[in-house]
């Protein structure tokens, strides 16, 4: 299976590339407001930490597939 045929591959119509990309930007948004929370004491600071690592692998595979698909046939 080609980087091509696993970005694009549909889920109920949609690429999976598209799922990446706005689950990465949800778990951005919810490790900023994670770090807001740690600021005022209401988390811990492992939560915003986790979900900091999760953008990240998240980001990469999304970013990965996007750029393979595009630059790599």
């Amino acid at each position: 299976m080609s980087i091509i045929q696993i970005a694009y591959y549909n889920i109920l119509g949609v690429p999976l590339l598209v799922y990446l990309g706005t689950l990465t930007f949800i778990t951005m948004i919810i490790a900023a407001v994670f770090g807001l929370l740690v600021m005022r004491g209401k988390v811990k600071f492992v939560w915003h930490k986790v979900f900091v690592i999760i953008t990240i692998v998240l980001a990469l595979i999304h970013g990965i597939l996007a750029f393979g698909s595009r630059f790599i046939s």
